[in-house]
């Protein structure tokens, strides 16, 4: 009996547990410290760029210049990275700055689908505004499904499917409600609609490309996402020249009276930092939470964006603009767990497979 007793453990004691307290507690706010810097970095970023590029201040009309700016920026930024960051414990993931002529050419396609994502994406917001630019570019995952068939031959599951419904008819329903309430405002006119919903569904291909074009790339530099975005943004840069040159932009920046103005490179320096710094904030909310929490973020974000741009413009939306709204962001939020799920069952299946062949193996050889 004295045995039996030596050998019940101990039961934990409030001192063995508050490290463990502890811990948790430095966890949960080092997410909620992550999580609110991608809110703020993210909106920011979007209501800064809705500035320079449709503002009645900055009175700009050189959205590819503006364009080409953030990503020289990027560049600059990305430099000073790989320079320093190394002094940093939180920056020392940056590479060294390399460039190499031969990978800048073998990654040529995918910064071209890469300056139509950036460049899409800003003609979109000039067009439409913040408080309808979730629902104008909402149709990438529409795209990411047709594109992952046509060109990796890989076939999405009638659930998912389902959920993709749901963001088409947000879509089109957002159209016709922002259509509607167009026709009722005295400064923005059904044109502005058209060219921005043209623009967007041209951004969400452009993203859907992105993804699978990065999947194919990344291993020319040797997987790292930084490395990446080194060359992305100098292509990109080189390949915005010949663009704002056969856009007529040159004429339009010669004549603007604000180019020598400190406050309006301060915007443009301050637009192209928080390009490479949401980059920075996305990955480490993937690292510190996980892809699906960071898409349920995501689409939470968009949601307060959205309540912000119509209060902040003191705009009024009817009850089915913003249900447009909640189908985008359910239809999107639900796709995002569908296809969690199938994956984590893949996974367990291919593991359950992978055991049974080692056990298989181990009767062959004792046989």
């Amino acid at each position: 009996m004295a045995e039996d007793k030596a050998k019940v453990p101990a039961p934990e004691t409030a001192v063995d547990m508050a490290p463990q307290k502890e811990n948790m507690r430095q966890a949960y706010v080092k997410i909620v410290i992550v999580v609110a810097a991608y809110w703020i970095v993210s909106i920011g970023m979007v209501f800064l760029n809705s500035y320079l590029l449709s503002s009645k201040d900055i009175k700009l009309d050189a959205p590819l210049f503006i364009t080409f700016s953030q990503c020289v920026t990027g560049v600059l930024c990305l430099y000073l990275l790989s320079k320093f960051g190394s002094r940093l414990s939180f920056l020392d993931e940056f590479p060294a700055f390399e460039v190499n002529p031969a990978i800048m050419l073998q990654l040529l396609p995918l910064s071209v689908v890469f300056v139509g994502m950036i460049a899409f994406n800003n003609l979109c917001l000039k067009f439409v505004g913040v408080a309808f630019y979730n629902v104008g570019r909402s149709l990438t995952t529409i795209f990411n499904v047709g594109l992952t068939y046509l060109i990796l031959r890989q076939s999405t599951s009638v659930r998912a499917v389902i959920c993709c419904s749901g963001i088409i008819a947000g879509f089109l329903l957002g159209v016709q409600q922002e259509d509607s309430s167009l026709k009722k405002s005295p400064t923005s006119t059904n044109s502005d609609l058209l060219k921005g919903v043209i623009f967007g569904v041209s951004a969400s291909c452009c993203v859907a490309l992105n993804a699978i074009f990065t999947k194919k790339f990344l291993p020319v530099v040797d997987r790292n996402l930084w490395r990446l975005q080194i060359y992305n943004n100098i292509n990109a840069s080189l390949l915005f020249v010949p663009l704002i040159l056969l856009f007529g932009e040159i004429p339009v920046l010669l004549h603007y009276p604000n180019l020598s103005s400190g406050s309006f490179w301060f915007m443009m320096l301050l637009s192209g930092v928080m390009g490479i710094a949401i980059a920075y904030v996305t990955g480490l909310q993937i690292r510190v939470t996980s892809p699906l929490s960071h898409n349920v973020s995501g689409t939470a974000k968009a949601c307060a964006q959205t309540v912000l741009a119509v209060v902040y413009h003191s705009q009024y939306k009817t009850g089915l603009w913003w249900l447009s709204n909640v189908l985008v962001m359910f239809g999107s939020a639900a796709y995002t767990y569908v296809k969690q799920g199938e994956m984590l069952a893949q996974r367990r299946a291919q593991e359950e497979a992978a055991a049974n062949t080692s056990a298989a193996n181990r009767d062959i050889t004792k046989v």
